[in-house]
Order: C-alpha cells, then structure tokens, then sequence
C-alpha cells in the first residue's frame, strides 16, 4: 500500500468530523447556490467567471474504498460550498486547510459538479450492471485531433467561482482529501468574459457562445435524467485564433451566422431573434453551412436534439511553434448524448468552421443525482 493510500484511508474515517463547524454558515451559503438536493443545482447555474475542468483515475482498490472515496469527496465539497472555518487539527500534523483563502472559507462562494466516466463501471469495483444506460467512452470524430492525455477519466468535476484563487483552492482542498483514492488525469482552468456590451458571454472567436440555450422549462424534457442526473460532454476545442484574425468579418459572420456586434442571426436585429430559415430556403442570408443553422436547424424533428450548453474559454499559453494555445471548454448537458449532442455533431461535420478549430480532448460522463441531506453521498444509490 502506497504512502498516498495509508493516508487517504486514515482521513476518510475522520472526514465527517471537521464539518461540525460548517453547522452556522450552511444556512446563510445554501440561498447562494443550495448543495443539497434532488440534482447538482450547478448545472442551470449561468457560467460562472473562473472555472477548473477536471478528470480523475479513481485508484482506490475495493467497492468499500471507492464509497468511502465518494463521501469524502462529498464532504468536502459541502465544506466548499458552505464555508466556514476549518477544524482545528492540532500543532503536530499539517493545517486542515490550504490558507490561500484566508482564516475563513467564504459561503456560497463555490459551486461543485461531480461525474462519473463509463471507466469507472469496469470490472474494478463490480459495477458494471449499474452503468448509466446512455454511457459510454467518448468518440472520436471525423474532424478531432484527440491526445489521449486529455481524454475520458473515471471521475469529473467541475469547480466554478468568481475568483480564480476561489476555484484552486477548492480544488486543491478536493485533491488533498482524497488522495489515495483518485489521482488527477487532466485539468483546464477557464474563465467566462462579461457580457459585451450586454447579452451572452463572447467566446475567443469573439462571437456570443450560448444564445439559443433551452429555457429553464426545458430542462426536465432536455437536461434531466428520471433519477436526477444528467450527461455531461466536455469538449477541449483549440481556437487557432492567429488564423482566424485574418478572416475577414463578412466571412467570419457566415460561417456562424450570426453578426458579431450584436450576437443577431444575419436575418435578424437583435440577439435573441429567431433566425427565419423558412424564408431563407437556399440560405442566401443565413448559409445552410452556418454554425447556427447546422447545430440547431429549428424544425419540429429537431427540437429534441437541443443541449444546455455551459461552456467557458481556455488560455494555456504558447506552444512549442509560437502559437497561441488558447480555445473553448466546451460543455453541455442532457438527457441521452446520443440522440442529442452526437446528432448535432453529426450536423456540424466538415462545416467550414472546422478549419480554425481544433478538438483535441474531453470526455462523457454522467453526472450523480444530487446529495439529498447531509446523511447522503455522490453515488449513494449506485453504490448501495
């Protein structure tokens, strides 16, 4: 048994203890952004400024392990969540807590989502009867440049906050306290810009990302799964932005279809105007290739195919040509990603977009229902 196990085993049977000072903050943070509950209350939530993308390797050894492994990481995500101060451990041993926040966690500051990947349900931990009937590994397709290093995970979260030493701390507090039981695979950190001038957040391509999300309404027909869950896509897209620049805007604006200014349709004047593509059959104002009108043509046979979109941009820096690494963490939820985002991606394949993106990682997972009470865990059900 590694160093990293021994101590993971030994926190997890005192995990629960260090919440008991959660007991006066809960209340005031759960207005904010409520933890428990049927489902991940994240997921309507809009995108947040700051952001980490992230996957596991579960390496916990047992069935037993691996429930312990998700309490703990429930516990500590309703820690983040509610804030508070955190225990006090003694002189001997290391802090309870990172500090990067202060003596206090602030309340309501964090939101958590937790998956799972199809990896997890494999012969490891006999779960495989209990995998989600709609998951499974995430393809490749046609116009992907997927590295495996970027790829699938048995676990998924995704940490979101308006500060970016908000969102690391809650990371590294996650990372700490479960070490042992899972081990970091990939991550991305990403940010959402503030509507400009007003509307959706612009994504690096510099055009609104997100306008024709499903209503609030929709989400029980859309986004929800019967038990509380739902289907999480995450698409890691590289944006070869130094190109696009050099696209003139009229090209730029037919290739999505929308204007950039304002986020209208090319038919329309403002941001959330239907395009009318019954009166524009041969796509003379809005091409048929657009992005707009591949992804979501607006008849009744496709209404159903439509996904909440939660998607944020990425920066990483240079890569070893000079080039900017810089695109989009795509995200989206549903209720089968089969008869919803696979169809639209087989809508958008080869559309004239594809020469200026790039994905190159991501992965399914499906997202737990949610933690019911504090006597409840992620994958409680699934595990009992």
């Amino acid at each position: 048994m590694t160093l990293g196990r021994r101590a993971f085993l030994r926190g997890t049977a005192g995990a629960g203890a260090g919440l008991a000072v959660l007991t006066g903050s809960a209340a005031a943070s759960d207005a904010a952004q409520p933890f428990h509950g049927p489902r991940q209350a994240g997921v309507l939530a809009e995108p947040a400024r700051h952001s980490v993308v992230a996957a596991f390797d579960v390496i916990a050894e047992s069935r037993a392990e691996l429930t312990e492994l998700l309490r703990t990481l429930t516990s500590r995500a309703r820690f983040l969540t509610a804030g508070g101060a955190p225990a006090a451990l003694g002189i001997t041993g290391p802090p309870a807590d990172s500090g990067v926040l202060g003596p206090e966690v602030p309340g309501g500051a964090v939101s958590v989502l937790a998956g799972a990947g199809a990896s997890l349900f494999d012969e490891r931990f006999g779960l495989a009867a209990r995998k989600p009937p709609k998951l499974k590994q995430m393809p490749a397709f046609p116009d992907d440049a997927l590295d495996p290093q970027w790829c699938h995970g048995d676990l998924s979260l995704v940490l979101n906050a308006a500060e970016p030493d908000i969102v690391l701390h809650g990371l590294r507090d996650l990372a700490r306290a479960t070490r042992g039981g899972m081990q970091l695979r990939w991550k991305i950190d990403g940010f959402s810009s503030p509507p400009r001038p007003s509307g959706t957040p612009r994504n690096l391509l510099g055009f609104k990302d997100g306008t024709a999300n499903p209503s609030p309404s929709e989400a029980d027909s859309l986004v929800w799964t019967g038990e509380g869950g739902s289907y999480q896509v995450i698409r890691l897209i590289r944006m070869l932005v130094e190109f696009w620049d050099r696209v003139s805007l009229a090209e730029q604006e037919n290739m999505i279809g929308r204007r950039r200014d304002t986020g209208a349709p090319l038919d329309g004047a403002a941001e959330q105007d239907a395009p009318r593509y019954g009166e524009d059959p041969v796509g003379t104002v809005i091409p048929l290739t657009s992005h707009i009108r591949l992804a979501n043509p607006r008849t009744p046979g496709t209404d159903g195919d439509r996904v909440l979109r939660r998607s944020v941009n990425y920066d990483r820096g240079v890569d070893t040509n000079g080039n900017l690494d810089m695109g989009l963490v795509f995200a989206c939820y549903q209720r089968d990603p089969e008869r919803q985002f696979e169809t639209v991606q087989r809508r958008l394949a080869g559309e004239p977009l594809t020469d200026y993106v790039s994905p190159f990682g991501g992965g399914y997972f499906h997202l737990f229902p949610g933690v019911r009470d504090p006597a409840d865990h992620y994958g409680r059900a699934l595990l009992s």
